[in-house]
């Protein structure tokens, strides 16, 4: 019997591949609902081109990298409002946080909180002393703990004043050419170091998308491969940062740049406030309505 196919489902296929309602509805009907299969239909037709994931961002606070010798933490606390985000309270908690981290590198989430700050009380009581100061849900939502070694640099870069951070780890180079790095990661948003890193299930399953996409364009078969090929290329320029042309001067890729100052890339930490947190939508006309009907 064919899967059900909501309205739910339609408007969230539409969201990720900006394809009209039909188009989506045909789609998830040929994948029996399955989303990421939908989105393999749609782009083998040709239809819609694969939106890379993000989170909606939609929570608030702030993100920062502190960095103690050889070790660095990169963390988010998050809070409701961005006017809280702000406050001076709220701005001391997260310096308190990443200094804490950076020094003492609990190994997870809840271990953090129990760490005693420089002031003697724990992160968990300073979270909770600044929730009963701004009356807004506080919390220190993830962390990374990210070391080097002596020959080695870190490049931090905080963007609008912490909503994303992103830390870097070079081998060689120098701190500057870490900070631009670091910046480029911010901007652009790689998800892997090296095209190594990326699981070769996922390079399968690319490789696969866009033979079926240029097959279905109508493509004589023996340049396919090449076509092929030349997206995957392309594929990877988005998605790895040693492959990505160079934030500040396109003409290299990062990697290129990095080696170009005596440096390898090592690892990254990128962190954008409130992403993958979905906030509720408030409409305000219904709002009024219902108080009017109330």
């Amino acid at each position: 019997m064919a899967s059900k196919i909501t309205a739910a489902q339609v408007k969230e296929l539409r969201d990720k591949t900006q394809v009209g309602m039909m188009d989506a509805k045909k789609a998830l009907v040929a994948s029996e609902g399955d989303m990421d299969k939908a989105i393999d239909f749609l782009r083998e037709k040709g239809i819609a081109k694969a939106k890379k994931k993000s989170g909606n961002v939609a929570a608030n606070g702030l993100a920062k990298v502190v960095v103690n010798g050889n070790d660095a933490a990169i963390i988010e606390v998050n809070s409701e409002t961005d006017f809280v985000a702000t406050n001076d309270t709220f701005n001391g908690l997260v310096d308190t946080i990443g200094d804490t981290i950076a020094k003492q590198e609990p190994a997870d989430l809840d271990a953090a909180l129990a760490l005693k700050t420089a002031d003697g009380e724990t992160i968990q009581e300073a979270i909770i002393k600044t929730t009963q100061v701004t009356s807004e849900n506080v919390q220190l939502r993830r962390f990374a703990v990210v070391k080097k070694t002596d020959n080695q640099v870190f490049g931090a870069y905080l963007h609008q004043g912490g909503q994303i951070a992103a830390v870097v780890v070079l081998d060689g180079a120098d701190e500057a050419t870490a900070k631009d790095v670091a910046m480029h990661v911010a901007a652009i948003n790689p998800e892997f170091v090296s095209k190594d890193d990326i699981p070769a299930d996922r390079l399968a399953h690319e490789r696969e998308v866009l033979k079926q996409e240029a097959l279905n364009e109508g493509k004589p078969e023996k340049i396919v491969e090449k076509m092929v090929e030349g997206r995957l290329h392309k594929f990877l320029s988005e998605i790895s940062l040693a492959d990505q042309p160079f934030v500040k001067d396109g003409d290299q890729t990062v990697s290129q740049f990095v080696a170009s100052k005596g440096g390898k890339l090592v690892t990254f930490v990128r962190y954008e406030v409130g992403e993958g947190i979905e906030k509720p939508t408030v409409d305000l006309a219904k709002e009024v309505q219902d108080q009017i009907n109330g």
